[in-house]
């Protein structure tokens, strides 16, 4: 379970502060979407070039329809804005459909199809968690030295590059849950500490479904999602209540009462004008 438990907290180090921006700016199924492309470009090079195939084509097989989905998007966030979210579901259903017509010609294809859905986390290898590790390390120093919430061509491919390789761990449920749960649950908590807030609901999430896992003998990756959503939502109410009781203790104890509003004067006030004070001579 051990390196089943890395491969999670490697994967989390990267989607929380992705998630963080995700929810900002209001692309919420980009993940998911991009996941299932970059697992289409999986099946396509697996279906291309046979089973026995060389891993690092199947890579680029992924990373390539994974950018070229970037691409599209990119293009589409600069002209199409206001219906950016609809397009990302549009490319969503289409890429799934592509892929299940491509599997539906593969005798073993409904266990493949349960692969890319809830990943193999459990059977991850220290090489896998050396090369995504290296690679999750140049994308954090990309999302602390950049502003990736408004370069929206390097948060695009950064984020294609990460999803690409996290699917192919942990499948495409759990990477859309790493990203938006643990980042949705902390949305309470103060900017600053946002992303370690969310990191450490989502590694408890990582951590419960695991060992449940193991107790149970359920899917790893579909126990994980199930344990890490009520996780995060005690963790949502408990984050809420604290940051307000944190705001209530920063008001001044003696600062004043909202003043009441100034009564607003009657027509017959209005009319009358401004009192000219008793006549002169009287």
């Amino acid at each position: 379970m051990g390196p089943a438990l890395v491969a999670g907290l490697l994967v989390l180090s990267t989607h929380v502060p992705l998630g963080v921006i995700v929810l900002n700016r209001g692309i919420i199924f980009i993940d998911i979407a991009l996941a299932q492309v970059a697992a289409t470009g999986v099946v396509f090079g697996t279906m291309m070039w046979g089973p026995d195939i060389s891993e690092w084509i199947v890579q680029l097989s992924a990373v390539g329809a994974a950018l070229a989905c970037s691409a599209f998007l990119v293009w589409t966030d600069k002209r199409f804005p206001a219906v950016q979210e609809a397009i990302i579901g549009v490319v969503y259903v289409a890429s799934a459909a592509v892929q299940l017509i491509m599997l539906s010609a593969n005798p073993s294809g409904a266990e493949y199809l349960k692969k890319l859905l809830i990943g193999q986390i459990l059977w991850v290898t220290p090489l896998q968690l050396l090369g995504v590790g290296l690679v999750y390390a140049v994308v954090l120093a990309i999302w602390f030295y950049r502003d990736l919430q408004r370069e929206r061509i390097v948060f695009y491919v950064a984020f294609a590059i990460v999803i690409t390789l996290s699917v192919q761990i942990v499948g495409v449920l759990l990477v859309f849950a790493s990203l938006i749960v643990p980042a949705l649950a902390a949305r309470s908590a103060p900017a600053g500490l946002r992303p370690v807030v969310a990191f450490n609901i989502g590694a408890a999430g990582y951590l419960v479904g695991i060992v449940a896992s193991a107790l149970f003998n359920t899917p790893t990756g579909a126990t994980i999602v199930c344990t890490l959503v009520p996780i995060a939502v005690i963790s949502a109410v408990i984050v809420a209540a604290l940051s307000g009781r944190h705001r209530e203790q920063e008001l001044p104890a003696d600062a004043p009462a909202p003043h009441a509003p100034a009564p607003r004067a009657s027509p017959a006030d209005a009319s009358a004008g401004p009192s000219l004070g008793p006549a002169a001579g009287e």
